[in-house]
């Protein structure tokens, strides 16, 4: 099973990772803005209940590979951290705005709920940094590879229901931070593209 350091240590990037306002936290912010509380929570709860299916996939096609052979769990290991790389890199060289909410027109909480599962279940982008995200922190060598996933799973998902719910009821106070420090928006590749240069290179270190 997973080691507490180990467990610590994703919890520690996947925070840093929530703390740059990405298109999910934005998404939350003006539905909450512009429908209340209820509509911004039930919008934070279908992005996380997209990323939970997200995950459960990783973990049972990650564990295929895993118990098909080894070097293939090996190989997929190393084109994820490449893949962070290229993420860190992209990140860092383009060009990014100041941050800013768009207005979204009013709907109700279920429609919100669906409109944000769907948003993040159909991203492909997502899919792609769960399938080279996970496989960083899970070591075969340990055994019940499965177990090792599962508990990512749940510490991602559970980290990402108690943010964005933090999200959708500090909105107001959190739209008017971000209209008086836009700026933000300019550090954010830098910072996101830092944390996945450093997954990367961890994978590196470790290996050898």
């Amino acid at each position: 099973m997973i080691d507490a350091n180990t467990a610590l240590a994703f919890a520690a990037v996947v925070l840093g990772l929530f703390l740059i306002p990405g298109p999910a936290v934005l998404l939350t912010l003006a539905r909450a803005s512009s429908g209340g509380r209820a509509v911004g929570l039930a919008t934070g709860l279908g992005i996380s209940t997209g990323d939970a299916i997200h995950s459960l996939m990783a973990t049972f096609g990650l564990s295929a590979v895993l118990m098909t052979s080894a070097l293939a769990f090996g190989i997929v290991k190393f084109a994820g951290a490449a893949y962070l790389v290229f993420l860190g890199i992209k990140s860092l060289l383009e060009k990014t705005d100041d941050l800013h909410l768009t207005a979204a027109p009013s709907i109700n909480a279920t429609r919100a709920w669906w409109q944000g599962m769907l948003t993040e279940l159909l991203n492909p982008k997502t899919a792609l940094f769960f399938l080279a995200f996970f496989p960083q922190f899970v070591h075969p060598a340990r055994g019940f590879v499965i177990g090792q996933f599962a508990v990512l799973s749940g510490i991602f998902v559970g980290m990402s229901i108690v943010y964005i719910s933090l999200v959708a009821f500090a909105a107001g106070h959190l739209a008017d931070w971000l209209k008086r420090h836009s700026r933000v928006g300019r550090w954010q590749g830098r910072v996101v593209g830092l944390i996945y240069l450093a997954l990367g290179a961890k994978l590196a270190l470790q290996q050898r």
